[in-house]
């Protein structure tokens, strides 16, 4: 499913949802419309249709319904808004509103420097920090860093991430981030940041050593099939789009981190393709 900033509709934003999570397992309208709160079995068929309109509750609603939080909410509700408003004024500034959200939140597709960008730790790490830190010399910058870095090494990698675009000078030391986050194409991701994956588990290793109050490690040790691992993999990925909107919205960044989501087989198949 595309994210919600690619939508301009929200009726066909809802219906793509429910095909989703449809196709994950049993899901219908009814359910559906009991997660939203409304008493009619079809009521959110019925939205979708475009037969009936969402009331400001109804929208609050739908949207924890459908999971949304942070900025994503916050582009549901102005969608709503476009979509059902009939006064042309107030329609526009809603659209505006969505504009702006999209702006401020959108994705950069990066590919011809993709694999340096994850060739390191020190490279998404720093476009985080130093944007935090106006006027912080690159010596500041590594002191702040769990991970041992060197003065030079913080200004090689500065000067990377802005000859690339990933981050903007605006001043002395002073940096801005180009787009809140990136990506590339699934085919080119997997293997530029398969390096990135090995080298920020061993990171993870040594915070153990940090205090319970700055970190979280839990873990759980299962037997499944591999239905099971598919639908466990389609719930993380839900939980990190999740964390991730909740990252984007937040206004009071103090502190860098990494969160690592792993699932991974600890034995063989007991029974193979074939065994009775």
């Amino acid at each position: 499913m595309k994210a919600i900033i690619e939508y301009s509709d929200f009726r066909k934003y809802m219906r793509d949802f429910y095909e989703e999570r449809k196709l994950r397992h049993v899901f219908s309208w009814r359910e559906f419309s009991k997660a939203a709160g409304f008493t009619s079995s079809s009521y959110m068929k019925v939205v979708c249709d475009g037969k009936s309109n969402l009331s400001r509750i109804g929208v609050e609603r739908t949207g924890q319904a459908m999971g949304l939080v942070g900025f994503e909410m916050d582009y549901f509700r102005a969608m709503v808004n476009f979509g059902q408003e009939t006064d042309e004024t107030k329609k526009k500034a809603a659209y505006e509103e969505m504009l702006s959200i999209a702006k401020i939140h959108k994705v950069r597709v990066i590919e011809g420097e993709l694999f340096k960008f994850y060739e390191t730790w020190k490279n998404p790490v720093l476009r985080e920090l130093a944007p935090l830190m106006p006027g912080a010399t690159p010596g500041e910058i590594a002191k702040k860093c769990y991970m041992d870095i060197s003065a030079n090494d913080v200004k090689e990698t500065l000067d990377f991430l802005t000859k690339a675009g990933f981050i903007k000078k605006t001043g002395e030391n002073t940096f801005v981030q180009t787009e809140t986050s990136i990506k590339g194409s699934p085919e080119a991701t997997k293997l530029a940041i398969r390096d990135m994956h090995r080298e920020m588990a061993k990171i993870a290793a040594s915070s153990l050593d940090l205090a319970k109050t700055e970190r979280n490690f839990s873990g759980v040790t299962m037997g499944i099939s591999k239905d099971s691992y598919e639908q466990i993999v389609k719930e993380l990925d839900e939980c990190r789009r999740k964390i991730i909107s909740i990252a984007a919205g937040d206004k009071n960044i103090d502190q860098v981190y990494r969160l690592n989501l792993q699932l991974f087989p600890l034995t063989r198949k007991v029974k193979e393709n074939g065994d009775d």
